[in-house]
């Protein structure tokens, strides 16, 4: 049973190493007797006689592996019988320990029977984290009477927006936490908010169907985008063009002229809810995740699906575009994934939630926070995947504990400021804590 465990791990080291340097591999007797040894070493590495002549009753043997092939014939032939105790004594008092030269020698300088050299496997070393400060709660702002769900950021970094399932979107003052303005036109939840850096408008969508576009200078409804057959659960706008992208229940992702209000595309392809949509500049510049468990990226000319990435398990709940990489990440309720937008290939898993991830925030000091539904929130460093800080958020006074869910979670344009939504109908803003960097 060892013998041939042996046996097949060998072969297959053999079939490595000769596909390597493009060299057939050779399994005649060398192999064999290769087998042979590796038997002998472990067997009887302890005996320490050496003689001259190897004799067995008389018999005159060649070489070392003979001794070995005679041993393995005695066992076969009298399984059960005590005289084969003693020609297996004789032969191990007569066997030379069969210790070759090529085991005291170092691994670089091993060769196989076909003449390939054996290249020693380099060890991975893991790269060192990046430090980062770690983070403590600095704010938490009140006025919601209902689940915060999603939440904008103003790109003068002056003010934020979060949408509710109060149906009310509230703007609040960013440095000072106080309301500005509340806006009300949604008949029900708000899902989505996005800001545009180009125009002052501002665009929601919600579980009512519709998606609004909101003139700030006016506080009013200038454009609604009618299509949608069910909850619109995610919206982003493009960075360089006036398009919008919107994605919801009715497992179609639907892209939208800004301006005329007219429907590009209607993007099929998702089989079950779609939970988040992105835009960027760079190819591809559509992406949809889904509770169908796959990542499709698009083709913003044709509407035609480019890839479909199917390594999650369970649902996509999340999708956040890298500031500075051209990288992506994902977040589902197995684990978070990273991906390179160049060629859609798998980088690496984070695993550590074990609850469903609802967001994920990353900033340009490659630090990456990660908010669970179970209030857990998870602070990463970027480029090695290390988990520096873990916390668990305490649901507001008055609030039951299966209310500590983050649903949203944003970086200020300095990414200095994290902010979250939250279940328990409060926004917590977060920031780096001082104290230890000053010690």
């Amino acid at each position: 049973m060892e013998a041939g465990l042996v046996s097949k791990r060998l072969k297959t080291t053999l079939d490595i190493f000769t596909s390597l340097n493009k060299v057939p591999q050779s399994l005649e007797d060398d192999f064999e007797k290769y087998i042979l040894s590796i038997k002998g070493k472990s067997e009887y590495g302890s005996i320490k006689q050496k003689i001259d002549e190897k004799q067995v009753n008389g018999r005159q043997f060649e070489s070392k592996f003979d001794l070995l092939v005679e041993k393995e014939k005695v066992e076969k032939a009298n399984p059960n019988k005590k005289d084969n105790n003693l020609q297996l004594e004789i032969v191990k008092n007569q066997l030379e320990p069969v210790i070759f030269d090529n085991f005291k020698k170092p691994l670089s300088e091993l060769k196989l029977s076909s003449g390939v050299s054996i290249v020693p496997r380099r060890q991975v070393q893991k790269p060192k984290p990046q430090y980062h400060p770690s983070w403590k709660l600095m704010r938490v702002i009140s006025g919601h009477t209902g689940w915060v769900r999603c939440l904008a950021i103003d790109p003068s970094n002056e003010w934020f927006a979060t949408g509710s399932n109060d149906r009310i979107i509230k703007i609040w003052d960013l440095a000072s936490g106080k309301l500005r303005l509340s806006l009300t036109g949604h008949i029900s939840s708000v899902r989505g908010l996005e800001i545009s850096n180009r125009h002052g408008y501002l665009f929601s969508c919600g579980e009512d169907k519709t998606v609004k576009c909101w003139d700030l200078e006016y506080n009013k409804v200038i454009r609604h985008y009618h299509g949608h057959l069910s909850g619109v659960y995610s919206l982003s706008l493009h960075p360089t063009e006036d398009v919008l992208l919107t994605g919801g229940r009715d497992t179609h992702a639907r892209l939208w002229d800004m301006r005329t209000k007219v429907q590009i595309h209607c993007l099929s392809g998702h089989t079950n809810t779609i939970s988040s949509v992105k835009c960027q500049s760079n190819e591809p510049q559509i992406m949809t995740g889904s509770h169908d468990t796959t990542i499709r990226c698009w083709d913003i000319r044709a509407g035609k699906t480019i890839n479909t990435l199917t390594n999650h398990k369970k649902g996509i709940r999340c999708l956040e575009m890298h500031p500075n990489n051209e990288m992506f990440v994902s977040g589902a309720t197995d684990n978070i994934k990273q991906w390179n937008c160049e060629d859609l290939s798998f980088v690496q898993n984070l695993e550590g939630h074990n609850t469903i991830v609802n967001c994920i925030a990353i900033n340009s000091d490659d630090v990456m926070v990660s908010g669970g539904d179970n209030g857990s929130l998870y602070f990463w460093d970027w480029k090695t995947g290390y988990t520096f800080q873990k916390s668990q958020v305490a649901p507001q006074s008055g609030s039951i504990d299966s209310e500590a869910g983050i649903f949203e979670m944003k970086f200020d344009m300095s990414g200095t400021r994290l902010i979250t939504a939250e279940a328990d109908k409060t926004i917590k803003v977060y920031k780096e804590d001082d104290s230890l960097i000053d010690n």
